[in-house]
């Protein structure tokens, strides 16, 4: 939907801290090609408010008048569906914000058939959509990692070729969809797609500021704003007015910007040195370094320029998987810069500025952790062998080994088909995935596809003694739509960490294993949580979320040793999808026992049994020459499917399915 301009709200010059977002975004209104910005960052740390900000600074745009593309006077498009524009005449409107919901349908975002003219006329012609709305300004998705796996490639069809192509409803219609993708996530609800991860140019971490004096003011702002929203904007109409006529005047600069040989080497040093894929890390990173120059008034890119760019263009590009920690090494972007730099150059003044300046508008610094030094807090290191990472003792007797190395995942599905939530790992019936086609009503169920009705009517409306305003329908007019989606599951490990597993190298290589399948997780769109179970009891390690990355710090710091106590394990699985089930019904859980089975299994199976009717696979760590096979058994005991630790990330990829009575 489009923001009426009163409804933008909070000025952006009154956003407090963030410094780092502040700037990406300003260089995206400076410079569009850039690509836009992803803002990842925890709850309420103002990254919808800045965005809404960002589009009152924006210059208005000048439009063709009736067009419903925005298709520029200047330079209209000629096969623009509203045209042709033969004398066009010019309106100013304000700059376009549109949002575009996580749980939009696809023909809201792409456009369809336009149902007043189908109704009224009985002729078929097109109603744009969210893409065509956003042309020309800025699409911002809240929530973008929640974002749907068939609108996302809609969205990176259309950022690719700044075009959006519609073939359906019976319309074939081509037009411009050029626009700044701003996107805002919180990391705990589980990674972007790694396609549309590189979409973004650039990428900054958000998190509150743990300074009272900071957080104070942050409070007082927005109280001040929400007891008179028209006196708050005029106190800020100054700045806001500053910065808005900064903008203009950096996008008049930007053409004369001169990116000399130099400064191009220190870009393609810098990217070669962090081992991005691709050369779009390298152009990104160009263009920011100019945007950045025209911000700060300057006609040619220096070694300052470079450094602000490449903090904010490359820290999403170097990650390989999800495990690794967001942002860049600071020192190690220094020393490339270094490398490039002539030998008869000096260097920088560290007192002049090392770090990317301040971006003029007046605000606080930000408190942010500067990227690349990562959160303390996720180190497994705690300094104290007989702690925990979380700070708790270890059990007596326990012990600690690395994780191995991780491989390719076997793809564990479950049995049945149902209406579950978005994802990627097994076929589900959905009303949110791709309309495939639409059939006649006996040829599928559902619920009326009414854009195709409408279609299939509207040629008959004639031969049928059309009243004037009234559609008349006949039986065989109406279709339902047939919907191709995929769902995610709630992927419940259990984790043996009893003394046995410690033998030999056998707990690393089950760690490797599960870190295998947490990135199938993390790339299927999958909750996880684990469970572990040793000595006496079972223990909830991690309750079930979208983090995979949590998953892993949690893995890496498992201590093995004690007793196993299966039937606890297996009790606890239980009650946690007990639980879970009243938070995401249709979320199917996905338990994967991981064990050797050197436990009681009779008990066990006794206590598995309130997993009957759940997808249960267990994994059997058991090796050696003598083996007592207690893990297959448990597995025909509660009707799970049954595999062996090398299956689950050895090629090929074939399952053994157990069967107890044929051993």
């Amino acid at each position: 939907m489009t923001i009426p301009q009163d409804l933008k709200g909070y000025p952006f010059s009154a956003v407090l801290g963030a410094d780092d977002m502040r700037l990406a975004l300003l260089l995206n209104a400076v410079s569009p090609a850039i690509g836009g910005v992803l803002v990842r960052g925890e709850k309420g740390t103002a990254k919808s408010t800045a965005v809404r900000g960002l589009a009152a600074l924006l210059p208005d745009l000048a439009v063709v008048e009736g067009c419903r593309f925005g298709c520029d006077p200047a330079a209209p498009q000629s096969n623009c569906p509203d045209g042709p524009h033969l004398d066009p005449k010019a309106v100013v409107v304000p700059a376009r914000l549109v949002e575009l919901p996580v749980g939009a349908s696809e023909d809201r975002v792409v456009g369809s058939l336009d149902l007043e003219k189908a109704l009224s006329h009985g002729t078929r012609a097109f109603e744009p959509g969210l893409l065509a709305g956003a042309h020309r300004g800025i699409l911002y998705v809240d929530e973008v990692n929640l974002l749907a796996d068939h609108l996302v490639d809609v969205l990176l069809d259309a950022s690719a070729m700044g075009r959006n192509h519609v073939e359906r409803d019976a319309v074939s219609v081509s037009h411009p969809a050029r626009f700044v993708l701003i996107g805002s996530m919180n990391p705990e609800e589980g990674e972007l797609r790694p396609q549309l991860l590189d979409r973004f140019g650039l990428t900054v971490d958000v998190a509150a500021s743990r300074d009272p004096e900071v957080r104070v003011e942050v409070v007082r702002r927005r109280l001040d704003a929400d007891a008179d929203p028209a006196d708050f904007a005029e106190r800020w109409a100054a700045a806001e007015a500053d910065l808005a006529q900064q903008i203009v005047r950096a996008r008049e600069l930007l053409g004369q910007v001169v990116l000399t040989d130099a400064a191009l080497r220190q870009i393609a040093e810098v990217c070669a040195a962090f081992d991005v894929d691709g050369m779009r890390a390298d152009i990104v990173t160009a263009r920011t370094a100019a945007a950045h120059a025209a911000w700060h008034g300057r006609t040619q890119v220096t070694e300052e320029d470079v450094r602000a760019a490449a903090l904010l263009a490359l820290p999403h590009r170097r990650r390989r998987n999800p495990f690794d920690e967001p942002g860049l090494d600071t020192e190690a972007l220094d020393d490339a810069l270094e490398r490039s730099r002539p030998e008869d150059e000096p260097e920088p003044d560290p007192d002049g500025g090392g770090e990317p300046p301040s971006d003029d508008s007046g605000t606080a610094e930000s408190e942010t952790t500067e990227p690349g030094t990562g959160d303390p807090s996720s180190s497994s290191d705690t300094g104290k062998p007989d702690q925990q990472p979380d700070g708790q003792p270890r059990a007596s007797g326990s012990q600690t080994v690395a994780t191995g190395r991780a491989g390719k995942a076997k793809v564990l599905r479950g049995t049945g088909r149902s209406a579950g939530a978005p994802g990627r790992r097994a076929a589900a019936r959905t009303g949110r995935g791709r309309v495939v086609r639409a059939l006649p009503t006996g040829a599928t169920s559902g619920p009326i596809h009414l854009s195709a009705t409408v279609t299939a009517a509207a040629p008959q409306q004639l031969s049928r003694g059309r009243d004037t305003g009234r559609l008349r329908l006949a039986r065989q007019d109406l279709r339902r739509a047939e919907q191709h989606g995929k769902e995610g599951n709630l992927v419940l490990f259990v984790v043996d960490a009893s003394g046995s597993m410690a033998a030999r190298t056998r707990m690393s290589e089950v760690k490797g294993a599960i870190l295998s399948l947490l990135l199938d997780a993390y790339q299927r769109r999958d909750k996880v949580g684990l469970i572990t179970f040793r000595g006496a009891a079972a223990e909830l390690v991690l309750p079930p979320t979208g983090s995979v990355s949590s998953a892993a710090r949690r893995l890496d710091a498992l201590a093995t040793g004690g007793r196993t106590p299966l039937a606890a394990g297996l009790v606890k699985a239980a009650q946690v999808i007990r639980t879970e089930s009243l938070r995401d019904s249709v979320r199917r859980p996905l338990i994967i026992v991981i064990t050797d089975g050197r436990a009681d299994t009779k008990a066990a199976a006794r206590a598995g049994l309130g997993l009957r009717g759940q997808d249960v696979i267990i994994v059997d760590c058991e090796r050696g020459p003598v083996r007592l096979r207690l893990a297959e058994r448990l597995a025909y005991d509660l009707h799970a499917q049954y595999l062996s630790l090398g299956d689950v990330t050895s090629e090929p990829l074939t399952a053994i399915v157990s069967d107890w009575r044929a051993a």
